[in-house]
This record gives C-alpha cells, structure tokens and sequence, in this order.
C-alpha cells in the first residue's frame, strides 16, 4: 500500500461516516474557545467542561478575565490539570488580547502564539474553528495515531503536522484533525488500541505488523 492509498482510504472512510466533526469543548465565543483550548493541555475535554460553565458565568470577556487575579481565576479551575500555571496564563492572555488586540481574538499564527500559554496547537485550533483555515492542531492524540497508522514519520508535533498538510487536502484539514484525535479518544488509545474494532484497521500500518503476531 502507497503512502497515498492509506490516507485517501482513511480520509474517504472519515469523510462518509463522520462529516461534520466537531470539538467537544463547550463554549459560545471565540474568546471562551481559546480559554478552553489552553485548559485542555494534558487536560480531557470532559474535564474542562465541568469547569468552563462557572468560569465563563464569572468571567465572560477578556476584561472581565483580566480585572481578576490570577488566585480568583484557579478557584474556578482547581480540578484541571496544572491549574497554578494555567490561572497565570488566563489572566496574562486576557490582558494581552485587551492591550495588543482590543480585546478580540487575533487571526494569525504569529499573533496567537504571541499570548501567553498558547502554542502551535491551540493557535490552530482557533484559525481552524473561528477563522475557517485549512489548519491541522496536532495534540496528543493526532501525534500519536498519525504515526501509529503511518500517516507520518514525524518524530515532533511539528513534523507530523507538517506531513498531514502535505497529503490532506486543504478542505479536509481541519476536519481531518478532528477525525484523527476523536478516533485515538475511543479507538486507537494510548495503551490499547481497539484494533479488533477499528474501522480504519486494513489502512494501518501498525495492523498490519501485529495482526499476525
């Protein structure tokens, strides 16, 4: 099987069963969106949801986020993963949207990144959901499955987005990094993958070295 024939089969099965793939964070704005996505890290999403909701209530805007302490912000978010470092960076980023963006999410690589506690990942999560870009976020989930699968070799997040956007088409980008992460969320887990009910298993490549061993 060619490098091409696994990833148009995996894309073709995902684009029929699954075409309207969605994050499964909750929220209602841009700017709630990006406060999720940096409490996600090494966080589940079901997690963050059960925070989010108080948060939010509590602080809606960036200037509502950024007029708190950064201790008024970890009450709310005590039960996420790294909350002390997190707290800090809500509040930095909240401030830093009000003074360098007027308070609006920015649309850009070098702007997003630019906040505190956002990375390549959640930047492309928000130009991917709120700006419509043809934007792949490699979390833990896409890093592992692309490589277990073999849709890449990349030995860094960086490298394996960097080979899905080489062979997925612009226009299944973005839903191609919901198809990947949600299919290593429930099939293709850390510690045991589900191969026996996988869907995608005669595109794997690592089905196709353990089957018969």
């Amino acid at each position: 099987m060619t490098l091409q024939e696994r990833y148009d089969g995996i894309l073709a099965y995902f684009a029929k069963e699954q075409p309207n793939p969605g994050t499964e964070l909750t929220y209602g704005s841009p700017f709630e969106l990006l406060v999720a996505v940096v409490l996600s890290a090494q966080c589940t999403d079901a997690r963050v949801n059960m925070v989010t909701p108080g948060l939010f209530a509590a602080y809606p805007t960036p200037q509502a986020m950024a007029a708190a302490s950064a201790d008024d912000i970890l009450e709310h978010i005590k039960s996420v993963s790294y909350p002390n470092s997190k707290s800090r960076h809500l509040h930095d980023l909240a401030v830093k949207l009000i003074q360098d963006f007027g308070g609006e999410v920015p649309g850009t690589m070098a702007e997003l990144t630019s906040l505190p506690g956002v990375g390549r990942k959640t930047a492309n999560v928000m130009l991917g959901a709120v700006f419509g870009q043809a934007a792949i976020a490699v979390d833990t989930h896409v890093f592992r499955v692309s490589r277990r699968i073999g849709l890449s070799r990349g030995k860094t997040p960086l490298e394996v987005e960097q080979s899905l956007t080489r062979h997925i088409p612009a226009a299944l980008r973005f839903n191609a990094h919901h198809w990947i992460l949600l299919h290593g969320r429930y099939v293709c887990k850390a510690q045991k993958p589900d191969c026996p009910n996988c869907a995608i298993s005669q595109y794997c490549r690592h089905y196709a070295k353990t089957a018969h061993t």
